[in-house]
């Protein structure tokens, strides 16, 4: 195998489907990349673990087509400090060399014998716009449990019902749910679809597929895929399903309290800096403004803030500073809706201008307020 590629080129294939490459592995294969160099002059990049594989391709100047299996965060530490322009690889025995510049690298081979065949993509349902997709994505994650004791609870619910698509996220303190309008496949079966995707997964892959224009999405019982432009990448799905957020969002009768996103994020940082460990953040509304305040005796901290209450005369509420600023990060809007029962109870964060039934609401708990 003999090939020539732009040094740019080959960081950002090496790149990309080394985010695949397990941290450490009791299978040494499953640390290699594959690179397959065809006569039709493109040059592929394939990695694979038992949870996910990813594959992308680049022009090359092929002069000898073949396949070799190197190790792939060592490939990509090379083609990080590799001269600007052409970079030429090659086979040499029981090594590739890697040339450009003036700088050479020789790097062994991994016994391609042993690599598993990689995963063919499920079958496919449709594509989405990546660049809202991974917007989408990014709005519930934060949701999404860090307790591997609880696999379900650190992956991200993803729903297919004819043209709109579901996404949503709950570690049991915290319900994010978005939704997206996205194309089905003509052949597709129209039947609804609910599966879970583990969360760290889905936002690399959403992430890498920005500016890919759209995505194709391909899905069946155990994985899913995602294909765009030469590139595709699998991940595993999570057993098990998230509870339903339909009940949880359904509050009754409740107060609402709209306010700048800006400032009170800002607001929030600010005070919370006296907040130690389990130390809420206290909302208190009067009906013009919210008067935020933390901390306890000496150290503490407060700041006013316009509001507008409705339902209900004052309503004091409190939350955990950090997931409340996880909830108002992963909004864009300028002004926030927060619909709120009253103390201890759920508050469902919204835009302010979709009348509490848009496409991305986040369900806090709230907490004791501060005495």
């Amino acid at each position: 195998m003999e090939f020539r590629i732009d040094s740019g080129a080959l960081t950002e294939a090496v790149a990309w489907a080394a985010r695949v490459l397990p941290a450490r592995s009791p299978v040494p294969v499953l640390g290699g990349l594959l690179l397959e160099a065809t006569a039709d002059g493109r040059l592929g990049v394939s990695g694979l673990d038992y949870e996910a594989s990813a594959r992308t391709e680049a022009d090359a100047e092929v002069l000898g087509e073949g396949r070799a299996l190197v190790l792939g965060r060592r490939l990509l530490d090379i083609c990080k400090v590799l001269p600007p322009g052409p970079v030429e690889c090659a086979v040499d025995g029981a090594r590739l060399s890697v040339t450009g510049g003036g700088a050479r690298f020789g790097l062994s081979l991994l016994p391609l014998d042993d690599y598993p065949d990689r995963p063919a993509l499920p079958a496919l349902r449709g594509e989405v716009d990546a660049a809202a997709f991974a917007a989408a994505v990014g709005h519930v994650a934060v949701a999404a449990g860090r307790d591997d004791a609880l696999p379900v609870l650190t992956g991200i619910r993803l729903g297919l019902d004819g043209a709109t698509m579901t996404l949503a996220a709950t570690d049991r303190y915290r319900y994010a749910v978005r939704t997206l309008e996205w194309k089905p496949a003509a052949d597709a079966s129209g039947e609804a679809l609910d599966v879970v995707v583990p969360a760290r997964r889905l936002s690399e892959v959403a992430r890498s597929f920005t500016g890919a224009g759209r995505v194709r999405l391909a899905l069946d019982g155990g994985s899913l895929g995602f294909e765009s432009g030469g590139m595709r990448t699998t991940t595993r799905l999570l057993d098990g399903r998230l509870p339903r957020h339909d009940k949880l969002f359904a509050l009754g009768e409740h107060a609402v309290a709209v306010t700048g996103r800006a400032p009170l994020v800002e607001a929030v940082k600010r005070v919370a800096v006296v907040a130690e460990g389990d130390s809420p953040v206290q909302l208190a509304f009067d009906g013009t403004t919210v008067h935020l305040q933390a901390g306890y005796e000496d150290d503490v901290a407060s700041q006013r803030l316009p509001a507008a209450l409705t339902g209900a005369d004052a309503m004091t509420v409190a939350f955990n500073p950090g997931y409340l600023l996880d909830a108002l990060g992963s909004f864009d809007a300028p002004e926030l809706s927060l619909r709120l029962l009253g103390p201890g109870q759920r508050a469902l964060i919204t835009d302010a201008t979709d009348g509490g039934e848009g496409t991305h609401r986040h369900l806090l708990m709230s907490v004791k307020p501060l005495v």
